[in-house]
């Protein structure tokens, strides 16, 4: 176990060490990194501590994530314990979060905190206290947000997004998982570990809270009075770019976030660019616009040397890239990573069968109601549309191994639902009556043209087809009546 602490000149940083000293957890299992993020003068260790206690300088930037980031990088333990300098954690707390971690490698253990005035107190208490009521007027104290959460939410039983209560100091997890999901992000100076959780979350990681692993924080919450509002406005760019499941923090219409809610992958491998710009188009053209459309296909074939354009082999594909290289909407891959994480929900489904605009909401909203993992549509000839929660498809890949069938572990962490294509792809309503007015006429013909381009493919007429070109749509009549009156006698 190592135990990771940012601190910043840290004048509590001798009670953080004499209260890990007396640890019932095995000391010579116990690794203590401090790492001094710009002291000055430099931070040197207070006579009681751990006997595995040293100092890491940061070289490079600045910020908890940085300092958090450089220890971990650091740490010999195969656990990594996340906690402040101005916290005093009880003589059980190490050992309640690591316990858990000798049972599976994707847990994120959680501990608890109250907030206290710092009283007189030297270290020599600290370490000699049975108890934090020793201490500490705990009565007194403030209780964080995180144990009301976690005790109305049943330890995070009912809790629908639990990755909201590790929000800070205290938490472990494996040195493997920090290091998989990219650490904490240095740009984020504020709310780091809300983003940090969020991205432990799409990794499919479970969140346990350990109500034994009780500490104290010296020093009231920082986010209260005056503060409480300019903390809270300080944090909302950050979160509202990185973290797409807050949906109350991107309600301006027409804008384009860091990460998106939906990928969008279609694979493009043998089809032709007519038929991937129909399909593109329909998927940027949704009622949910928070997406990013992946084309899955083999673009590294591409060069860019001496050749035929129009005997090209690779004419459909590199006609493909032009078109859509210089959109930011748009990803070219030749393989779909794993998963869509940090993206919260993946889609996936034939390019010949364009998404109507109700498609992706529609099916979110199927998903969301019982947080099911993976939602499957029938569309005929043993095709399939698929919408994955990025977390249950983490989650799938942590537990299984090489080869196991994912969409069954998925059914039995999350679930697996079938849908309906007609709730998905609304048919087409009926034709306006051949005696309506002429702007019922207009009307009727721009539905059937809208429902039409977004409709599956499978399920109306090729342009080819037999007989497709003798069809007389609504709209056509109606162009034929314009071109008429405007037809000089």
């Amino acid at each position: 176990m190592s135990v990771v602490i940012p601190a910043h000149d840290g004048p509590y940083l001798e009670f953080t060490l004499a209260a890990l000293a007396a640890q019932t957890y095995p000391e010579h299992l116990l690794e203590v990194l401090v790492v001094d993020d710009g002291s000055a003068p430099p931070i040197r260790l207070p006579e009681i501590r751990p006997s595995g206690a040293r100092v890491v300088r940061v070289t490079e930037g600045w910020g908890i994530a940085n300092a958090v980031n450089t220890g971990a990088k650091a740490a010999d333990g195969e656990i990594i314990q996340r906690l402040d300098a101005d916290m005093v954690p009880s003589h059980e707390h190490i050992e309640a979060l690591a316990r858990w971690h000798h049972l599976t490698d994707y847990l994120v253990t959680i501990g608890m905190k109250k907030f206290v005035e710092a009283p007189p107190l030297r270290a020599e208490q600290v370490l000699k206290a049975t108890h934090l009521g020793e201490l500490f007027d705990l009565d007194g104290a403030v209780s964080s947000s995180t144990e009301a959460t976690i005790a109305k939410t049943d330890g995070l039983r009912k809790s629908r997004n639990p990755y909201h209560v590790c929000t800070g100091p205290t938490f472990a997890l494996p040195r493997e998982v920090f290091h998989a999901v990219g650490g904490l992000d240095p740009n984020v100076l504020r709310g780091e570990d809300t983003e940090f959780a969020y991205r432990l979350a799409m990794h499919g990681v479970v969140f346990v809270p350990d109500t034994l692993a009780q500490a104290v924080h010296l020093g009231l919450p920082a986010q209260r009075g005056a503060d409480k509002e300019r903390a809270v406005r300080a944090v909302e760019p950050f979160l509202a770019h990185r973290v797409p499941l807050r949906r109350d923090l991107r309600k301006d219409r027409g804008r384009r976030w860091l990460v998106p809610y939906v990928e969008i992958v279609l694979d493009v491998t043998d089809t032709s660019a007519e038929a991937v710009q129909q399909a593109v188009a329909a998927a940027l053209d949704g009622k949910v616009q928070d997406v990013v459309v992946t084309l899955v296909g083999p673009w590294s074939l591409l060069r860019d040397g001496r050749r035929s354009v129009l005997g090209d082999p690779c004419f459909e594909l590199r006609l493909m890239r032009d078109l859509y290289a210089h959109d930011e909407r748009i990803r070219l891959i030749d393989e779909a990573a794993p998963t869509a994480a940090p993206t919260p929900f993946r889609y996936r489904g034939p390019v010949d069968v364009p998404l109507h605009r109700a498609t992706l909401e529609r099916m979110v909203e199927t998903v969301q109601k019982d947080l099911d993992g993976v939602l499957v549509v029938e569309l005929g000839d043993g095709r399939t549309a698929r919408l994955e929660r990025t977390s249950a498809v983490g989650r799938a890949l942590l537990l299984g191994g090489p080869g196991d069938d994912l969409d069954a572990i998925i059914e039995a962490t999350h679930g697996v639902r079938e849908g309906d294509a007609a709730r998905y792809w609304p048919p087409a309503p009926e034709a306006a009556s051949p005696s309506a007015p002429a702007a019922s006429e207009k009307a009727a013909g721009g539905q059937l043209r809208a429902d039409a381009e977004s409709a599956p493919r499978a399920a109306r007429p090729s342009p080819s087809a037999p007989g497709a070109e003798t069809s007389v749509t609504p709209e056509r009549t109606l162009l034929r009546r314009l071109k008429s009156a405007l037809r000089p006698d």
